[in-house]
């Protein structure tokens, strides 16, 4: 552990001190010889002393990805991995394919109250990018701007399109899969809910808000429009990791009334069919009453 230490402590000095570096040689300040010579230096020793702590923990967990979870903390980790997945959207918005929704689904959107904020959004990125391109002379601070410039447009695009490939999702068998793009992802089963209804509300708060009663609110475009009541509290994990638990659950529908009717209609149907067997969950003779034509009990 005190290896993983140090390897955390010379990232946490290097890296800062290799973009500032670079800040200024951009901006076109020459810092002392020396203290290049140093930042750059450092830099190596950094990457040496991480490939030595990956390999050592390797070695000893027998797994890269326990080591890696060792050396990274878990928000860098989230982080990374949600931008990751960010960009694999856009290869899903351009393909038309969903992620997580399989045949016999029910996909239910979310990103109507945001749309229109996204794309304002992305509209005003390009137009930055460009005004910066035709008003910055030095062309070192040029190219740097303009990489940072382009990465924040596809970086807003991939947020959004995350938010279209990966939409609310409820099974067959009742089961709800709730999520807000790559950051937010909570699996429902169906003998935990208690009730769902249509409930539209206009809460305060970030994106993941939990009070302290237990109701999480998961805003889209400041409102939701399902609230979902659970018999149990339910454990759910934070866009950067952190766990914790709910027994209310709201967010947000673009249709909230065909998802609430696909929430109902599925798990009536399987207790009717299982007090009951052979015979329909609705439209037909009760338990215990025989059908027409069927012979009298003795």
């Amino acid at each position: 552990m005190n290896a993983v230490r140090a390897a955390r402590i010379a990232a946490a000095a290097a890296v800062p001190g290799e973009l500032v570096l670079v800040v200024c040689l951009a901006s076109g300040v020459r810092p002392p010889g020396r203290l290049t010579a140093g930042v750059e230096s450092a830099v190596p020793g950094m990457l040496l002393l991480e490939g030595w702590v990956l390999v050592s923990l390797r070695r000893r967990t027998g797994s890269w990805r326990e080591a890696v979870r060792a050396v990274v903390p878990e928000p860098v980790r989230r982080l990374l991995l949600h931008e990751l997945r960010a960009c694999a959207s856009l290869g899903r918005w351009v393909a038309r394919r969903p992620h997580g929704v399989r045949p016999g689904d029910l996909a239910a959107a979310y990103t109507g109250p945001q749309t229109a904020m996204m794309y304002g959004l992305l509209f005003v990125s390009l137009i930055e990018t460009v005004a910066l391109a035709l008003l910055i002379p030095w062309p070192a601070v040029h190219r740097v701007v303009l990489v940072l410039d382009v990465y924040g447009v596809l970086l807003v695009l991939a947020l959004h399109t995350a938010c279209v490939t990966r939409p609310h999702v409820v099974r067959p068998d009742g089961t709800l899969r709730i999520r807000y793009g790559a950051l937010f992802d909570l699996t429902v089963p169906p003998e935990a809910v208690a009730s769902v209804r249509v409930d539209r509300r206009y809460p305060e708060g970030r994106l993941v808000t939990l009070s302290g009663d237990g109701v999480l609110d998961l805003i889209v475009g400041s409102q939701t429009t399902v609230t979902l009541e659970l018999h149990r509290p339910l454990e759910f994990r934070r866009p950067l990791g952190a766990r914790a638990r709910a027994r209310t659950i709201r967010f947000h529908a673009d249709d909230p009334r065909a998802l609430v009717t696909a929430l109902r209609r599925q798990p009536r149907a399987r207790r009717g069919s299982s007090r009951c067997p052979g015979r329909p969950a609705s439209g037909g003779p009760g338990c215990g009453r025989p059908a027409a034509g069927d012979p009298p009990r003795t």
